[in-house]
């Protein structure tokens, strides 16, 4: 699918793989709406200036009518064709206490907050996002766009204290089949891309974060490091311009198995 000319929308695309992938699709010449959190309007805008044809839109996932705003906005820039659901969040706690007593474990508040951003915020994004789509001119062989979700390796090898994270993430890989079966009566691809250690700014900064890294680096088989958020955001194009990728999830990885902890 040639990209030049549409717009799209990136959820969690002020920082990290999100920017990573605003970058690629404006560089294809897509025009992109940077969905973020209020509080990342300042990253956002500084995004959109460098890349040019963009536009920061504050979004909260949880919230449908912010969804439908960002939708509204990329169509005012041009045909939407693509959605990538970047947004997310992660939450660690095991699921008992140490005590034994019903108010150590886990928090359910939070467990419910990880399911709601990452796996329902998807969701939604993807039905508002696709309506959108269905209403736009086909291309060839009937397409109209394309979604890619980001899910993670903890939706296959969860490790200890990633209840919530790992069924959110499994969430996301178990819809993507059902609802790309949904969305090919108008001709619209879903897939799943789930990335392993990417070095993103979640890490921090700094001596202890250096060495924090270097350590979990060495799950890695090969290269033994920590992937790029630009590597992160080819695949993610590939799954937006390769017109027969449709219905997977692709781990991008380095070949990790993650540990249990």
């Amino acid at each position: 699918m040639d990209i030049s000319g549409v717009s799209a929308i990136v959820t969690g695309g002020a920082s990290g793989i999100g920017a990573a992938t605003v970058r690629l699709l404006a560089a294809g010449g897509a025009k992109v709406v940077i969905a973020d959190l209020d509080r990342q309007k300042d990253t956002g805008e500084a995004l959109a200036k460098e890349v040019g044809n963009a536009v920061f839109c504050a979004v909260d996932v949880t919230k449908t009518q912010d969804i439908i705003d960002a939708v509204e906005m990329a169509k005012s820039m041009g045909p939407l064709r693509v959605l990538v659901n970047s947004a997310g969040i992660g939450w660690a706690q095991r699921t008992i206490g140490k005590d034994g007593t019903y108010e150590s474990a886990a928090n359910i508040d939070a467990f419910k907050k990880v399911i709601e951003i990452n796996l329902i915020g998807t969701f939604d994004a993807i039905r508002i996002a696709a309506t959108a789509m269905s209403q736009t001119e086909p291309l060839e062989d009937g397409e109209r766009g394309a979604i890619v979700n980001i899910a993670s390796v903890a939706a296959f090898d969860g490790q200890i204290g990633q209840n919530a994270y790992s069924a959110s993430k499994g969430g996301v890989v178990g819809m993507t089949l059902p609802v790309a079966r949904d969305l090919a009566a108008v001709g619209v691809r879903v897939n799943t891309v789930a990335p392993g250690l990417i070095d993103t700014p979640i890490y921090g900064s700094g001596d202890q974060s250096e060495a924090f890294k270097a350590q979990l680096q060495k799950g890695v088989l090969f290269p033994q490091k920590l992937g790029k958020p630009a590597q992160l955001a080819s695949m993610v194009m590939e799954c937006v311009t390769n017109s027969y990728m449709n219905a997977e999830t692709i781990r991008v990885d380095g070949g990790i198995r993650m540990p249990p902890k």
